[in-house]
């Protein structure tokens, strides 16, 4: 049938920067007889869940929900359940999805300042402290940030801005981070930076499929929670304040995904925060390396700006970065990040995070300097694979001292022994 995907053996190649790829005890784990979510022992599953989270956001002081819904969601649920309706935010917009939380908030009724950042760069800190600043009645209620920009692949300095807010200025507006797709993959310190509700999902850094908003508030966030006045109800955390107590949910939670989440929180756990964190450094700046050698420029303005789960490649002005994406999917079977709105047709991009290790990159590096040399990009080929070799080599793991085995013996040898 004319547009039918063709049947490929072997399995897709997912390097979009979400979804990601499932490890496959987060797929046993979720391959489960439905369960009662009423259960006299289902608090078991529940509550441990709710602490673990904690320590991926790193806060001791928060409290975490799990709803069954998406970031989007997650972004409503954060300022609908602290804000009222008129109150005034401040945010700023360099990159698609800085810019739909932008027009989140404005749709459900909030005032929103924003501060235009040319794409590429990040979270403008020295321009929102200024702001704040010059706030003396403190009308600012909120500061929105997206942590890690995946149009773009940028990551902003969330831990200044932080400072900014709470320790040089004092001003009492809450810090609402979009960690989407920065939480479980790179740093995040929700209490050492300053966070007061931080928003991620399951189809990323979690490594589950989408689904599920994962938040944490902070004591400031939730007492503000008393007050607030937009409406909510599904988004209402109240609910979840009451059962969750008690290892429950205000209604049906889908329970494999909690299962998966249980796995995926021990397959990070077990990890080390540190290790995963440093794991996805490792694979971005393979990436990079390969980018430069192929002669080719990321979105992201400068090195400061560097996203490590996602990186947006440039495209020479002769080739439209989608062509080099549809060769890749139909061609090759390797599915990649398109450019979105400003830069459309201009980047294609590379994910590097949730369950990756460096063989999965190179063979996504290999996939893409066959497409781009397809679709007229020229490149030497094996150069940018060659580059990420050379440093994943340089750079792995230490492994034990090799011992040959012993040779086999032969009959003379055995008879001999006898």
């Amino acid at each position: 049938m004319p547009g039918e995907k063709l049947s490929y053996p072997g399995r897709n190649y997912l390097f979009a920067p979400g979804p990601t790829h499932i490890p496959n005890q987060v797929l046993t784990a979720m391959n489960v007889p439905q369960e009662d979510h009423r259960a006299p022992d289902f608090p078991q599953l529940v509550k441990p869940l709710l602490e673990d989270l904690k320590k991926i956001f790193r806060t001791k002081k928060g409290q975490c929900f799990i709803f069954p819904a998406t970031g989007t969601a997650g972004w409503e649920i954060a300022l609908a359940n602290t804000l009222s309706p008129g109150d005034k935010i401040l945010t700023s917009r360099f990159g698609q999805f800085s810019h739909l939380w932008f027009d989140l908030v404005t749709r459900i009724g909030l005032d929103v300042e924003v501060i235009e950042v040319p794409w590429g760069e990040g979270v403008p800190v020295m321009e929102i402290k200024k702001r704040l600043r010059a706030d003396k009645e403190r009308k600012i209620k909120a500061v929105v940030a997206c942590h890690n920009e995946t149009a773009t692949g940028v990551t902003s300095d969330i831990a200044a801005l932080g400072k900014a807010m709470k320790k040089d200025l004092k001003h009492p507006a809450l810090l609402m981070v979009d960690g989407v797709s920065s939480v479980a993959s790179i740093d995040f310190r929700m209490d050492e930076w300053g966070v007061d509700v931080a928003v991620s999902s399951s189809q990323k850094g979690f490594m589950l499929p989408a689904g599920m908003a994962l938040l944490a508030f902070s004591p400031k966030a939730l007492a503000k929670h008393k007050s607030s006045k937009c409406a909510k109800c599904f988004l209402d955390i109240k609910d979840h304040l009451s059962t969750n107590e008690g290892g429950y949910f205000p209604y049906t939670p889908s329970v494999p995904m909690l299962r998966g989440l249980r796995a995926s929180l021990d397959l990070l756990l077990s990890e080390g925060l540190d290790n995963v964190h440093a794991r996805h450094f490792r694979l971005a700046e393979g990436v990079r390396k390969a980018v430069k050698v192929w002669g080719l420029k990321t979105c992201a303005a400068s090195p400061k700006w560097n996203s490590d789960t996602v990186t947006a490649i440039m495209a020479p002005p002769s080739v439209n970065a989608a062509e080099v994406i549809h060769i890749a999917y139909h061609r090759y079977n390797i599915s990649l990040g398109a450019g979105l709105t400003q830069v459309a047709g201009k980047v294609f991009r590379i994910g590097h995070l949730g369950d990756n290790n460096d063989v999965r990159m190179m063979a996504a590096l290999g996939g893409v300097e066959m497409a781009m040399r397809d679709a007229g990009i020229r490149i030497k080929p094996g150069s940018g694979t060659g580059a990420a070799c050379e440093y994943y080599r340089k750079t792995a793991k230490a492994i034990p001292a090799f011992k040959a085995p012993a040779a086999p013996k032969t009959k003379a040898k055995r008879r001999a022994n006898k």
